[in-house]
């Protein structure tokens, strides 16, 4: 098998890429180095026969470390190796973007969260939902940003399935929508319980573009000043796919992702692409109040829905809340098999992204791993 033959050689060369790729202060290189092969030992290990690849960044600029590394294939076919700092399909952690756009506008007193969505979307999207038996205007903002809303999910519909599968069939928002009222049933009453929604991530999608009048890609960038922050490798895809080279493969049961069209996880669920240094580096901003102007607004994203009530995952606005190690952590994943996480309790985020996913666990196997090291070695 041609990962058998080329694990050795890509392990040697992901190590001597994660080591040179270093660019920090003198202060954070020499702590970084410190922890540097203890890092890759462990992402090096979490290559399997159904794992070819993965990436890591650690952010902890109190602790001094800032490191990101790289192991295994990017191309199973060709045998090429993946490098730290190449982008790939975020998936749903483009959420906690969305979220954090939305509640920008908020703060600039754009929008309120308890706004009815029919003031945003459009009178088509609207009638749609209409026909399907919803009443969008009852359905806040607040609860598309919560998964309180009552819809449903197109994405787990059959046809959603069999065409992801199809590589190239292009979406548009308007079709999620009519695929959310012919094939899915509502999830239950607005505001009465938590359940996960692409579809209304999809539509605050579209709020975003109506209030901004730029797309969400361009309004993202600007109100979260990713560029200010030098995150200038987080951006939406284009809509026909980034084939620059700088792009990953992505599996999916064994088979290649990267010709699928982006378009089948793009307006809102999904769409950007970033890198797990661009990731940390976000969600540490984030949480040291570099992206909203106000401490209330975040204090506001982390609070919990429907009262505390028990859940299948405690979800905030744009965020979920987890135990890592023991420690409180703010969290999102991706589909194809990435997380970022921030630990309040030792400042600190983590990105990975797997190659291809990983399974029998909800947060990435490699996030407690690194955290061990970390712990062993203070």
């Amino acid at each position: 098998m041609i990962f058998k033959k080329n694990i050795v050689k890509v392990l040697l060369l992901s190590a001597a890429i994660a080591i040179a790729g270093l660019s920090c202060k003198t202060s954070v290189k020499n702590q970084t180095e410190r922890y540097s092969a203890d890092f890759q030992s462990v992402i090096d290990a979490e290559l399997t026969e159904s794992i070819p690849g993965i990436l890591l960044n650690v952010t902890a600029p109190a602790m001094g470390i800032d490191w990101s590394g790289a192991s295994g294939l990017n191309d199973w076919a060709l045998g090429v190796p993946l490098q730290a700092d190449q982008t790939f399909r975020i998936a749903s952690v483009t959420k906690t973007y969305v979220a954090a756009t939305v509640l920008r506008l908020w703060e600039e007193n754009k929008l309120s969260l308890d706004d009815d969505i029919t003031q945003y979307i459009s009178a088509e999207h609207t009638a749609i939902l209409e026909r399907g038996g919803y009443n969008p205007n009852q359905i806040t903002i607040r609860h598309l940003l919560s998964h309180t809303s009552g819809l449903g999910d197109h994405t787990n519909s059959h046809k959603y399935t069999d065409e992801f599968l199809k590589s190239r069939h292009v979406w548009s928002r308007t079709e999620t929508l009519i695929d959310l009222i012919t094939l899915m049933e509502p999830a239950g009453d607005i505001g009465a319980q938590f359940s996960y929604s692409d579809t209304g991530y999809v539509l605050l999608g579209e709020i975003i573009e109506t209030i901004t009048g730029q797309t969400m890609g361009e309004a993202i960038v600007a109100l979260l000043q990713l560029k200010e922050l030098g995150l200038t490798d987080t951006y939406l895809e284009e809509f026909e796919g980034d084939y620059s080279g700088k792009r990953i493969h992505q599996y999916y049961e064994g088979s290649d992702s990267y010709n699928y069209h982006p378009s089948f996880d793009y307006f809102g669920g999904g769409g950007l692409l970033s890198t797990t240094s661009d990731m940390s580096r976000f969600f540490h901003s984030l949480f040291n109040h570099k992206v909203f102007v106000n401490q209330s607004t975040l204090d506001t994203m982390l609070t919990s829905v429907l009262n505390g009530a028990e859940l299948p995952m405690d979800y905030r606005l744009g965020l979920w809340q987890i135990k890592v190690n023991g420690m409180d952590a703010y969290t999102h994943s991706g589909f194809w098999g990435t997380q970022v996480l921030y630990i309040p309790e030792m400042d600190i985020a983590i990105s990975a992204n797997y190659s291809q996913r990983w399974y029998n666990s909800r947060n990435a196997p490699v996030i407690s791993k690194i955290i061990d090291v970390i712990e062993r070695k203070r």
